[in-house]
């Protein structure tokens, strides 16, 4: 049982975790990013792997070949927004379908995030009273890398239907904690061509060594 988890169990908030995969994954030729094998298994694998632990339940928000993703045992749910709308319409069909009170996000694309993602993210969001975290290294923004109350849907869904699609607009509009990560920079890398996922395949053995210290 991770450290969150523990915490729930003694009555503290629950937390859903959503992995966002609904991008059409130009940059890596219009393949699905998170289905593409990174060192013998699909790049989302490697994502769920560490954020699984950390949430109390896990949903995936994909727009494409939804049976691949049903493989992973988890529920997949498209956008409620049409026309790819971006990673603001996939926050908002999550929290529209989480169980618990918070939602953490993470992308498909990002294999090496951090194993307290989401502690640090929590303790911050209640120590602030803030609507919502969200990671930040140095001067870096990592706006998909966020935990939110739930009950933003409705005002997320206004924001999208009116046009919005820009997550920092969005989140302009909200009363926001920045979480440093300085520590973890590197964690937050994201793959979005095929010379990063080579870069990445040679490097995650390490990264793995490095873990089992």
């Amino acid at each position: 049982m991770s450290t969150h988890n523990a915490n729930t169990a003694a009555g503290q908030t629950g937390i859903t975790g959503v992995l966002l995969a609904g991008g059409q994954g130009s940059r890596m030729g219009g393949v699905d990013k998170g289905l593409v094998e990174l060192a013998g298994q699909p790049m989302a694998a490697h994502v769920l792997a560490r954020l699984a632990p950390q949430v109390d339940e896990i949903i995936i928000n994909a727009n494409q070949n939804p049976d691949a993703w049903a493989a992973f045992g988890y529920p997949v749910f498209g956008d409620d927004i049409p026309g790819y709308a971006g990673p603001l319409a996939g926050l908002h069909a999550a929290l529209a379908r989480a169980s618990h009170p918070l939602v953490a996000t993470a992308p498909c694309d990002s294999p090496f995030l951090p194993a307290d993602l989401v502690g640090r993210l929590h303790a911050a969001l209640l120590a602030a009273d803030a609507q919502l975290a969200v990671a930040k290294t140095f001067d870096q923004a990592h706006p998909v890398f966020c935990l939110c109350r739930r009950d933003l849907a409705d005002h997320l869904l206004a924001f999208l239907q009116g046009g919005g699609r820009k997550i920092d607009r969005w989140y302009g509009t909200l009363a926001v904690v920045e979480v440093a990560f300085d520590d973890e920079e590197a964690a937050f890398r994201n793959i979005n061509t095929r010379d990063e996922l080579a870069a990445a395949t040679a490097e995650l053995p390490r990264a793995r060594t490095e873990r089992g210290r």
